[in-house]
């Protein structure tokens, strides 16, 4: 089968999911990224149990958690040039054993909290190399067109399922082994992901060469941010989910604020991932690449008018559909992935893709501080409806300027109108 297949990559009606499974090497790649997804999510809980215990500290737990955010901005701009510098599937078997030996150490029984902190960082700062480098070899295992889109497409559902299923299978796991015992089963699901991605997927020449790495990386991070176009989208898939993922951080706190149980929490945290999954699988099934396109703009702009339902106390059925509907916005990235691609030139697609993947992550741990921030002074319910207010107006903000980008870039591919030539002209030109 062709690396670049085309035909249903360029269909103008609903093609769904199922062309994008014939294609071999996707296949491997869907159950690599399934398998890393769900050692990561098992290290997560583990991690930060194993660290509790060890400190009896909540805030050294949280670290071990936030941890996970905050080293990709580092990885994502140092080591962006990776995805371009080497073989595709190079840096993607490399990532995952890195990731298997530093969980291999911290399964280790004499291994101090200071190790595990560090050993977690270093698992965080590869992750936007591998997810820049993977998103990249998408387009050249399913091309750049349709396919590519619900390729990604895929790959969110199942993060965002990891989120739903892979908690509560990592605190079951828990119940019958330790945590360093737990974290052995992360080792093995990156090392059969190492597997599936070494002999399931093709090799691939490396897109550039030349200066050094981080030389390199940074250029290409400039590069990326300097274009216009290129900047609006990037503005365009980061701000959302900034702002949306303040109601799931803020879950704990609004439970307590109208005063229900526990049990509320996990369904206030799980509400938004399924419209998010529901709202991604109607897209990607039900509606053709142009259809995509042309909710782009509409959703990201009013994806976060529903939480505006949080200051008027309504009941807790009203809430959680509320963050369904937020969820099901999320379906505004399909086209928005297809724009992404269009735009960027491809000796520079690795590093855009790792910088998108870098400044996604980063800026929904920002997003959570801030709305957790906020919250010390105002009550969650007035801080959700606050930043569904100031969400909505950033993203008409950022919606207007990704579609005058788009249409200045229309304008110059067409290139200036002729204008009738005139005897004045004639004279005035010398021609």
């Amino acid at each position: 089968m062709s690396a670049h297949p085309t035909p249903s990559g360029t269909a103008s009606g609903p093609t769904g999911y199922r062309p994008v499974f014939a294609v071999r090497e996707f296949r491997a790649v869907f159950a690599a990224h399934a398998l890393s997804l769900l050692g990561v999510v098992v290290a997560e809980i583990s991690l930060t149990v194993l660290v509790y215990r060890l400190t009896g500290s909540p805030l050294l737990s949280a670290l071990a958690f936030a941890l996970g955010f905050l080293p990709y901005l580092i990885g994502g701009t140092l080591l962006s040039g990776v995805a371009d510098r080497f073989p595709a599937r190079r840096v993607l078997v490399v990532c995952d054993l890195v990731c298997a030996g530093c969980a291999a150490l911290m399964a280790l029984p004499m291994a101090p909290v200071a190790l595990l902190l560090a050993l977690r960082c270093v698992i965080a700062a590869v992750s936007p190399v591998f997810g820049g480098t993977r998103m990249a070899t998408l387009t050249e295992i399913l091309g750049d067109g349709d396919l590519f889109v619900l390729g990604r497409s895929l790959l969110r559902i199942v993060s965002q399922s990891a989120v739903l299923v892979g908690f509560g299978l990592g605190g079951v796991l828990l119940t019958f082994v330790p945590p360093r015992g737990a974290l052995v089963v992360t080792v093995a699901t990156f090392l059969a992901s190492a597997l599936l991605l070494r002999f399931g997927t093709r090799r691939r020449p490396a897109r550039a060469g030349g200066a050094s790495l981080v030389r390199y990386s940074l250029s290409g991070a400039r590069q990326v941010l300097a274009h216009r176009r290129i900047r609006a989208l990037l503005l365009l898939l980061w701000v959302p989910p900034m702002f949306v993922v303040a109601p799931e951080a803020l879950a704990a706190a609004y439970a307590d604020e109208i005063g229900v149980g526990t049990a509320w929490v996990g369904l206030l945290m799980c509400a938004m991932p399924v419209g998010t999954i529901a709202g991604e699988l109607y897209a990607g099934a039900a509606l053709s690449p142009a259809a995509r396109s042309r909710i782009v703009l509409p959703l990201a702009c009013c994806g976060l008018l529903p939480l505006l339902v949080y200051p008027f106390g309504p009941g807790l059925g009203w809430i959680l559909l509320a963050l369904l509907l937020a969820g099901s916005a999320g379906a505004y990235t399909l086209g928005l992935d297809r724009w992404f691609v269009d735009a960027v030139p491809e000796e520079l697609r690795g590093r855009a893709m790792t910088v998108h993947t870098a400044g996604l992550m980063t800026i929904q741990g920002v997003g959570m501080a801030l709305a957790g921030a906020a919250a010390e002074f105002w009550p969650v319910s007035t801080v959700v409806g606050g930043i569904g207010v100031a969400g909505t107006v950033c993203c008409a903000l950022l919606a207007l300027e990704v579609g005058r980008t788009g249409r200045e870039g229309r304008a110059a591919e067409r290139g200036p109108v002729p204008r009738r030539e005139t005897g004045a002209d004639h004279h005035m030109t010398g021609r």
